[in-house]
This record gives C-alpha cells, structure tokens and sequence, in this order.
C-alpha cells in the first residue's frame, strides 16, 4: 500500500500527517506504521505520526501516534502541524478547530515565515488533580512534593495538558536526564506512563526546558510540556502567567490565561518534505 504522507517540525519535535480522508489505514494497522515510518533507520523518521480524519465536532480529528507506536491523548506541536496542514487542503484557511482524544481545541495560524508559519493553539486547562491525571498516590495533588520512583524519592510536579506530565527542577543540565527521564516514564505511579520535563527558571518571564517525551525519548521540544511546567511555576509562584520557554532548538510562548483558565502556546511550524511510503 502506497501511504502518501507529508512531514513537519515544530521546532525540531517532527511529526509524519497522514491524510484519512485522501487514504483509509485501518486503526489496528496505525501502530505498526506508526513504528515503521518513524524508525529514523529504515523508516521517513519522526517523532510520531499524525492521523486526520473526519469529526462531527470540529474540522478535523487528529489521533497521535508515539514513535512506539502508542497512541496519545494529545499533541501541543502536533496540533500546531495539523493547523499548518489543514490550512493548506482548505485554501488559506487560518482559524481551525481540531478534535483529539480529550478535547476540541482551537489553532490559529498568526503569520507566515519562511519554510512555514508561526502558530497559536490553545491547549484546554491545566489538571493537577491525581486521580485526572493519572498518579497512583494518596496525596489529592502532587505539587514540588516527593514521589517514590523505584527505591528513591524524587522532587517533582504532576500536571495534565490533556495528556500527563512530571515536572522537575534543575539547576542544570549537566547530568544524564534522558535516562532519568526514561525511569520516570514508565514508573509504577504512572499507569498510563508520563511525559517528563527538567526545568530551569532563568526569570519569571523565562525558562529552560529539556523534554523526554513518552513514546518517543528526548525531542527537541514539546508544546504540552512547555505548557505542563508553566502552570506547575505559576502556582509554586515561579514564573508568570506569559513565559517564554526556551529548548535547545527555539522557544515556545506560553499564556496561561487569568480569565479562562485555558493555556495557549505559539510557536514556529515548518514544512519539511512529502512523500510515498511503501507500507506492507
């Protein structure tokens, strides 16, 4: 089967669109290809795969695929690729509503930029709740508090943007995060595993943000997580509502919004190449 597909990054977390309504791929074949397409060996390579299909709710519905395979609740990079993708199928159309897994979110398109487009997306409201998120724990929220991973206890914040999240502060980046970053993913407290963001504050306007993403490992950025470590920072009185969010391949900014309550990140998308995958 011919599997025509189009690639995107957001600052450098890249994602394969594949098109439901130009292709049918079953929803029991998605992980395989999935893992297939994004293996960056013998594959397109990526971080994860976003399918687009038909809704009854909004414009689209947008199912994310880890690079294992595994399905996602939600993308904040993800959503932003889809606008980007969807506006150029609906002739320009710059304000676009999508459905994923949790919820219906609204992505608009703020100006073009070279290879691609700077574009905001609202990602629904922060969860600290344990029993939402998921947390196996006895504590109702788990905010800079001690969590027991394996046999030691860790300092951190749990937190859902529509999927969930440990959030974590450093003072540096000079220790080896990716590997504990892949321990806390898959910890017993986390029965749906966990997205994992090392943070460091610069300011209150500012911080730095390494990202180890479920399903996938460390990525260049992650919208979800830069809007997880905000929210946990505004309410350790850390940062403000309006940060900017920095990872080694650009930065995301973050609005926590008073009135609301909804966050919305905005950040560069960019066009990376099309294609034909011979998937068997």
């Amino acid at each position: 089967m011919d599997i025509k597909f189009r690639k995107y990054h957001a600052l450098g977390n890249d994602f394969v669109v594949l098109d439901q309504q130009l292709q049918n791929v079953s929803k029991r074949r998605l992980p395989r290809l999935a893992r297939e397409m994004c293996d960056r060996r013998t594959g397109v390579g990526a971080d994860g795969l976003l399918s687009l299909s038909s809704s009854r709710k909004a414009d689209c519905r947008m199912d994310i695929y880890n690079a294992d395979g595994g399905w996602a609740e939600k993308s904040g990079n993800g959503l932003r690729i889809a606008a980007v993708y969807l506006s150029g199928k609906r002739r320009n159309c710059r304000q676009l509503n999508i459905e994923t897994g949790t919820s219906v979110d609204s992505a608009r398109l703020v100006r073009k930029i070279a290879g691609g487009y700077v574009v905001r997306t609202e990602l629904g409201k922060p969860e600290f709740e344990t029993s939402r998120i998921p947390v196996r724990t006895r504590q109702r929220f788990v905010i800079n508090s001690p969590l027991k991973i394996g046999s030691v206890e860790l300092q951190m914040s749990c937190v859902a943007v529509g999927n969930p999240h440990a959030v974590i502060l450093v003072d540096s980046f000079d220790f080896d995060w990716p590997a504990l970053g892949a321990e806390i993913e898959t910890a017993r407290p986390f029965p749906n595993g966990t997205n994992v963001e090392f943070v460091k504050v610069t300011n209150p306007e500012k911080i730095e943000l390494a990202e180890w993403e479920r399903g996938v490992g460390a990525t260049g950025s992650c919208g979800t997580g830069a809007a997880a470590a905000v929210a946990t920072l505004v309410m350790m009185g850390l940062a403000e509502r309006r940060c900017e969010v920095v990872f080694d391949t650009g930065s995301l900014k973050v609005d926590w919004k008073t009135g609301t309550d909804i966050i919305e990140i905005t950040g560069a998308v960019r066009f990376v190449m099309q294609g034909t995958y011979d998937f068997r």
